[in-house]
């Protein structure tokens, strides 16, 4: 037996631990050696997967931008117009229809011009006194001249309101152009509507104060022709009488 036989074994169990605890320290290192080492395909995996659950956050962040864009142009398109002219341009006409309604003489009533040509632009009486035929005719001159003068009036009320009609106008035309959605654009256009059927009003109730005023006139001149036929033929009638 060698020297180095005959000192392992005076050694004895000494060094069996000793053997036995250099295994337990060698085991674990190999274990812990085995955790650590790197999967390229589980970790290509595990990134690509990262990847879709970003993209899918993405996607969804993407669908909530779009839907709260959606909303905002909804709430514009239904957003009201701040600016309205209704109250002036009813104004503007309820001047107009005052204007009409101070019609002197004869007024725009149907029975009441029926009553005024049976009375006083109609054929009269060859008995008629010299003073029945003066009154008739004072009436229809004071007639005449009041129509004239009602259509002066609602002329100068037209013409007046022209600055306020271009006022609302330019107002109406910023307000169309500045819209931010479908209902402001049209409220405008509907004020632009309203405005230029408050002017076709105007011009209307020109239109009929010009020609009630014509119409008097002419009316006038057809009865004083009438009247003087009766004076003539009373004067004929009574100079043929002996």
């Amino acid at each position: 037996m060698t020297l180095t036989r005959r000192r392992l074994a005076s050694a004895g169990p000494a060094w069996l631990l000793a053997a036995t605890g250099l295994a337990g320290l060698i085991a674990p290192a190999r274990a812990r050696a085995q955790f650590t080492v790197f999967d390229p395909t589980n970790y290509a995996q595990n990134v690509l997967q990262a990847a879709r659950a970003l993209q899918t956050i993405n996607n969804q962040i993407t669908s909530l931008q779009n839907e709260a864009q959606m909303l905002i142009g909804q709430t514009r398109s239904l957003a009201s117009l701040p600016y309205s002219s209704l109250a002036a341009l009813q104004a503007q006409v309820d001047g107009t229809r005052e204007l009409l309604g101070q019609a002197q003489g004869l007024a725009y009533d149907v029975a009441q011009i029926r009553e005024a040509f049976r009375t006083q632009y109609g054929a009269i009486a060859l008995s008629a006194s010299d003073a029945a035929l003066t009154q008739r005719a004072e009436t229809r001159w004071g007639a005449a001249v009041a129509g004239f003068e009602d259509a002066l009036k609602v002329q100068a009320g037209v013409v007046g309101g022209l600055g306020a009609s271009r006022d609302q106008l330019t107002n109406l035309i910023g307000q169309s152009q500045g819209a931010v959605g479908g209902l402001q654009a049209a409220q405008a256009g509907n004020q632009l509507l309203a405005l230029q059927a408050q002017q076709l009003a105007d011009l209307l109730a020109l239109s009929a104060a010009q020609g009630r005023a014509q119409a008097l006139e002419a009316a006038d001149r057809a009865a004083a022709r009438a009247d003087a036929k009766a004076r003539f033929s009373r004067f004929i009638g009574s100079a043929g009488t002996p």
